[in-house]
């Protein structure tokens, strides 16, 4: 960061300390943030002209409805003033400034005094005027100059970011809530560009570059931003449109205040839930990026969300459904919902993820299903490993998804998996969590090495070789299948057999319980038996001398369980068509390859120790996880026992000479 940057948003934060005592510190960015926009929105709003004053004067008096609409065709900007009034005129009379400040804020443009109101910013000047401190605070920021002269729209967005930074810190935000660091945004939309260069700066497309961004939780707006200045950049001529929603109020209005800065349309940038109210319903985009919330749950939503998955593919979310604490794959699919249709020229995504959603859920479950879908129609193109300590208020691994419906024909069937882990450097200054961060060189280099990936992973000379895999999308499939071993029991009344019998619920109603008991402890100590028809025999004698005569069903069962038990050699169990019963002790489950012949598995992995299993192919599931480390995985050789017993024997002697010295 820049001195002149540290020197301003030190100047603003410098306001807490007026603050500190009558407000709490989760409460700061309250009176802030929405300073600090009211600053730069009188610092960059045209001021009208007397003759615009007298229209603006004419239509209040005819009582005109919604003339602002024709007077942002006149001013040709939609953040505007209605008075010649400045921030410093409406701040400088201690006395009056309760009263001049609130008619300040309501005679700018109604979409400038919604973003103010989206931090509830004239409550905030009633709280702070009878605490005494409105003149303070306000006189304050009129000593900061936001002016686009001196602060670009570009260096007002890192402001705000460490200010939200700050103030998420303080307040024990949820890790990535709001925004995401400025280099790996910057990576992540070379990514999503690079593929499409020629098409967005080739000659014959020059003048007719079209195209549409969305950011499902645009925060304040950084990625919309990034995405948009780095095509203007590729070219100048393209027409750039950028669409975003955000549940965050404070968030959302320095979104807004920079796209409209940006020259967008305001209405493109909506406030809500992007799974609960899809403020986009039917637009699709070219491109779609976002960074959503880490591990945040969708309770709330969950009727919602629930009611929108029996729709099937019809809705967002027909795919499946992940646990309900980490919406992370609802995002997804409501992203890839917005893609258009290849005829239509297809769209690129691009979204930031933990490392949950590569392989959390086991086979079949939303989470897998999710993955399933996705891979089965090849839209993964790549997921990149970032380095970890890259985010503000969080230090786990993090990775990007690059996924696609226009996959080029080479890497079609296709997922590259690039491990970037190792590619950062050491901040000087850790920002909260932030310890590291990635340079404008390494940039760069992540940047070509994807451009080229299906050649660098084939290319033994290249340095970044062993950092790229390509892998076929179908190897990221497996069946999860069900071994049983047959069911061996054998047959005897032991102490613990009538104890257990005495707490089943079925026999509590039965009568003569006691006598039931008194017969079965009369066979402990004849037995085992190993066939079940010897035991049978045996116990019907019993009984039937107890006079019991024959037991009802759910007491002769319960009678069953307790006298039986497993044993490897005792008698195998089958049902009444004669199958062979599976014992529930001995399941086991193995995950073996989408393609592999479940039967050749059984006879090279587990006849060898377990002649008598079967697979259950009828509980066969298939799964979709992408093990991302285990492709870059080494192996390192642990040392050898000589090794370890000379460095003990080295470390005894220091310590004999040490008890030497201390004691001679």
């Amino acid at each position: 960061m820049s001195a002149k940057h540290q020197e301003l948003v030190g100047l603003i934060w410098s306001v807490a300390d007026l603050l500190r005592g009558d407000y709490r510190q989760s409460e700061y960015g309250k009176v802030i943030l929405p300073f600090t926009v009211l600053r730069r929105l009188d610092c960059v709003a045209p001021k009208p002209e007397p003759e615009l004053l007298a229209v603006i004067d004419e239509y209040e008096e005819m009582g005109i409805q919604r003339y602002e609409h024709r007077l942002e065709e006149r001013m040709g900007y939609p953040l505007f003033k209605k008075t010649t009034t400045t921030y410093q005129e409406a701040v400088k009379d201690a006395e009056s400034i309760g009263e001049k400040l609130p008619q300040y804020v309501k005679s700018f443009s109604s979409k400038a005094v919604e973003i103010l109101e989206s931090y509830d910013f004239l409550s905030q000047i009633a709280r702070l005027d009878e605490l005494g401190l409105l003149y303070q605070v306000a006189h304050k920021f009129a000593e900061i100059d936001l002016h686009p002269k001196t602060v670009d729209n570009h260096q007002m967005g890192y402001i705000f970011e460490d200010l939200i930074r700050r103030f998420s810190e303080i307040s024990n935000d949820t890790a990535g809530e709001h925004f995401t660091p400025r280099e790996v945004v910057r990576l992540m939309v070379n990514l999503l560009l690079v593929p499409d260069e020629e098409s967005l700066t080739g000659e014959d497309q020059r003048d007719g570059v079209v195209k549409r961004i969305f950011d499902p939780a645009c925060g304040t707006g950084g990625m919309l931003a990034e995405a948009h200045d780095q095509i203007l950049r590729m070219n100048p001529d393209a027409t750039i449109t950028v669409y975003g929603q955000e549940l965050n109020p404070e968030s959302y209005a320095i979104c807004l205040s920079d796209m409209i800065l940006k020259g967008q349309t305001a209405d493109n940038i909506k406030l809500g839930n992007s799974i609960s109210n899809d403020e986009h319903l039917g637009k699709t985009f070219d491109y779609i990026l976002a960074n959503p919330p880490f591990g945040v749950e969708w309770k709330k939503v969950k009727s919602f969300v629930e009611k929108e998955q029996r729709e099937g593919y019809e809705g967002r979310f027909g795919a499946g459904l992940p646990r309900v604490n980490d919406g992370s794959l609802l995002f997804l699919q409501h992203m890839l919902h917005k893609m258009k249709p290849v005829r239509d020229g297809g769209s690129r995504i691009g979204i930031v993820f933990n490392g949950s959603p590569l392989f959390s859920g086991g086979a079949e479950s939303g989470e897998s299903n999710i993955r399933r879908w996705i891979l089965e129609h090849d839209w993964l193109e790549a997921v990149v490993a970032l380095p970890d300590q890259l985010f503000y208020n969080t230090g786990i691994a993090t990775y990007f998804w690059i996924l696609t419906n226009r996959k080029e024909n080479a890497k079609k069937d296709r997922v590259i998996l690039f491990d970037a882990r190792d590619h950062s450097v050491k901040m000087r200054r850790s920002l909260g969590e932030k310890r590291k961060l990635i340079t404008e060189e390494q940039i760069e280099e992540l940047t070509k090495a994807y451009e080229s990936a299906l050649e660098v992973s084939v290319d033994p000379a290249h340095p970044m070789r062993d950092k790229i895999k390509v892998v076929g999308r179908a190897e990221f499939g497996y069946q999860r299948i069900t071994i049983e071993r047959p069911l061996r029991l054998i047959f005897e009344v032991r102490d613990s057999s009538v104890d257990e019998l005495a707490h089943v619920k079925s026999l509590a109603g039965y009568e003569p319980s006691k006598t039931l008991f008194n017969a079965l402890r009369a066979l402990i100590g004849s037995g085992p038996f190993g066939k079940k028809v010897e035991f049978a025999g045996v116990l019907a004698e019993t009984l039937n001398n107890a006079g019991l005569g024959k037991l009802p069903k759910s007491v002769e069962k319960a009678v069953w369980g307790a006298v039986s038990r497993p044993d490897p050699k005792g008698e195998i169990q089958r049902d009444r068509m004669g199958s062979i019963l599976p014992d529930p002790d001995l399941r086991e489950f193995d995950n073996i390859p989408l393609g592999a012949d479940a039967h050749e598995y059984l006879q090279r992995e587990v006849h060898p120790l377990s002649p008598d299993a079967w697979i259950d192919h009828e509980k066969t599931k298939i799964g979709y996880e992408i093990p991302f480390t285990r492709y870059f995985f080494e192996f390192k050789a642990m040392r050898s026992v000589d090794e370890i017993d000379a460095d003990l024997r080295q470390v005894e002697d220091e310590i004999q000479l040490l008890l030497k010295e201390i004691a001679p």
